[in-house]
């Protein structure tokens, strides 16, 4: 059965602007992953020719350099790429970073990093988890001492997306370490010809081989005093807690969208793979089972779509972007182990979209806050 794929919140703009994504992003991003899954990276140029386009900071102000829009353009994007099973380029993350800019920065950082960003001049990258810090943010030991007008930074972060490519990090550390959370902040790190600075290798992870994934080090590694976010020690906590409604809505859409591309590539895999004489999609199991995931993707096209039109009103509130969260990821996993079962042999090789789908669709349970995370901040609001 086809599903009718009409989001509630589109509109003609963004239908076009839909058309416009899948353009690009099947001929300029398509044919190249399987070069950037072998690799580990996307490289810059893709990053510049997407900012050149308009793709990039789409919901960031046009005096910034950015699209003019609002989360729904952002969505667009992340959902075409999505329903491809594209995952190398990392544009929610860059996104993520420039609302920190917006939100926190100081004017003169707003117009400095906004529209390099924008531009893909700059890749962005935030740096919160540590070898010993994932989930608990409040036991990081990345110290930046201050030293007259510059900070001196010294530790080590790990499984930071878009860490190779980064132009700018920003960094969480302790500013103050006798006052706990009160004692984090967070520094803006331009990364080229930084001494100091570091990447590690690119992690070999099970799934999004694409992405750039590393280790970021940092040894006596100077940084102006007004590189500090906002301004003002001590408010790295309130400014990481406040921006992510929008970070976990942005992992439920992009959970959504594979799975509706998951869907529609199984669709036809079944009506074209013979079996005692016959097409898959003819076996009850197989009507059975898309059945089943047809109606889970409509029921979750429901609620996501409830959250972006809150997000865009200004009312989605941090336990709801939290089960969009939760609920995404974990549909995700369900629906495409289902969905790979239909597939037989071949949806257990790495040439097969639903493979790599499904092997990127794991860590969606543990970044951005794990299920476990996202139940504890749902129950506080019962």
């Amino acid at each position: 059965m086809p599903l009718n794929f009409e989001r509630s919140w589109s509109d003609g703009d963004l239908d076009e602007l839909r058309r416009s994504a899948a353009r690009f992003i099947d001929s300029e991003m398509v044919p190249h992953d399987a070069e950037s899954r072998r690799r580990g990276h996307v490289g810059h140029e893709i990053w510049r020719q997407a900012g050149a386009l308009g793709f990039l900071c789409a919901d960031i102000p046009d005096e910034f350099g950015g699209g003019g829009g609002d989360f729904r353009h952002e969505a667009v994007f992340y959902e075409e790429m999505g329903r491809r099973g594209l995952s190398g380029m990392a544009t929610s993350v860059h996104s993520i970073v420039a609302h920190y800019f917006l939100n926190h920065g100081t004017d003169a950082q707003k117009e400095r990093y906004l529209p390099r960003l924008a531009s893909g001049e700059l890749v962005g990258a935030i740096a919160m988890t540590e070898p010993g810090a994932g989930s608990d943010l409040q036991a990081v030991r990345t110290r930046a001492e201050r030293r007259g007008e510059h900070y001196l930074i010294n530790g080590s972060k790990t499984f930071i997306t878009n860490g190779y490519l980064a132009g700018v990090v920003l960094l969480v550390c302790k500013t103050d370490p006798s006052q706990g959370a009160r004692g984090t902040s967070i520094l803006v790190v331009e990364t080229k010809d930084l001494p100091g600075y570091r990447v590690g290798r690119v992690l070999d992870k099970m799934g999004m081989k694409a992405q750039d994934t590393s280790e970021l080090f940092f040894d006596d590694v100077a940084v102006p005093a007004d590189a500090l976010l906002g301004g003002k020690e001590g408010q790295g906590f309130y400014q990481l807690m406040s921006d992510l409604p929008y970070e976990r809505l942005i992992i439920g859409v992009q959970a959504l969208a594979c799975m509706e591309g998951a869907y529609e590539a199984t669709l036809q895999y079944v009506r074209e793979r013979q079996a005692f004489g016959q097409p898959i999609a003819n076996f009850q199991n197989t009507k059975f089972k898309l059945a089943e995931v047809a109606t889970q993707i409509q029921v979750g096209r429901a609620f996501i779509d409830r959250c972006v039109e809150r997000i865009v009103a200004g009312t989605l509130d941090t336990a709801t972007a939290s089960m969009a969260k939760l609920w995404g990821s974990e549909a995700q996993g369900r629906v495409l182990d289902e969905l790979l079962q239909l597939w037989g042999g071949y949806g257990y090789m790495n040439e097969s979209l639903i493979a790599r789908m499904y092997a990127d669709a794991r860590v969606q349970r543990i970044y951005g806050g794990t299920s476990e995370i996202m139940k504890e901040v749902i129950s506080r609001a019962l």
